[in-house]
């Protein structure tokens, strides 16, 4: 599964407020609803219950938070820049400005949702890369950056 598979262009929102963890998961929860056809009460219930497990603030400013839903058909992404960083629990306590939200399939989705988890955290792990995402103007930017990366690490493989 390719980024590109993951990620909608209309899924990518820049200059977010959000004062705190549960805000931006609220915004992650609207745009679900607005582009996957979800109820976003429902979307912030499992994200905020996923998050009650462990956070999924992977460190250098980055979370990935993720569910699973019923109504996908398939897994889904959301990216979302932060205009202010928030505190998210992260392994390295620093706050978190880039969040890449996963969405799966309630029904059989384990392994492709563990593979796309793991694809999207390798990804952000790079640092020229989240600066890249935090410099970008556009959601087309930020789209390209993602999927032009991930496009480079499956060639070279």
């Amino acid at each position: 599964m390719q980024i590109g598979d993951l990620l909608d262009r209309n899924a990518i929102a820049l200059r977010i407020s959000a004062g705190s963890k549960r805000q931006a998961l609220a915004v992650i929860a609207e745009i679900a609803a607005r582009n996957f056809g979800l109820e976003a009460g429902d979307v912030l219930d499992a994200l905020t219950a996923r998050e009650l497990a462990g956070s999924t603030g992977l460190g250098h400013g980055v979370a990935a938070p993720h569910a699973k839903l019923e109504g996908l058909a398939k897994m889904r992404g959301i990216f979302v820049r932060l205009e202010q960083p928030v505190q998210f629990e992260s392994v390295d306590d620093q706050p978190v400005d880039l969040l890449f939200a996963l969405f799966a399939p309630k029904e059989d989705s384990g392994v492709e949702h563990l593979r796309a988890l793991a694809r999207v955290s390798r990804l952000l792990r790079q640092g020229d890369l989240r600066e890249q995402l935090r410099q970008a103007r556009t959601a087309d930017a930020i789209h390209a950056l993602l999927v032009q990366d991930q496009q480079a690490r499956s060639s070279a493989a």
